[in-house]
């Protein structure tokens, strides 16, 4: 386990073999997420960012809630125009 101090000004100096193997580079942006009565310390560097691709990727004859949305105004735009 590391450990590290807060300073007086609330800052928090990362223990050099954690920055290496997460990839924390000076101006690295940190999220802390709170879970529970613990607090999850995420580094936001292009690894995690590129894990996120193809998360939302339609299946194939899926439609997105856009398409979905602009299907049911025109079906709504339609019946209108029926009147």
């Amino acid at each position: 386990m590391n450990a590290a101090y807060v300073t007086s000004k609330g800052q928090l100096v990362i223990p050099a073999r954690i920055r290496r193997k997460f990839g924390i580079k000076p101006g690295t942006r940190i999220n802390f997420i709170e879970e529970g009565d613990r607090i999850i310390f995420q580094p936001v560097t292009r690894e995690y960012i590129d894990s996120f691709c193809g998360v939302f990727k339609l299946k194939p004859g899926e439609k997105s809630v856009v398409q979905e949305h602009l299907e049911e105004r025109r079906r709504e735009r339609d019946r209108e125009n029926r009147k």
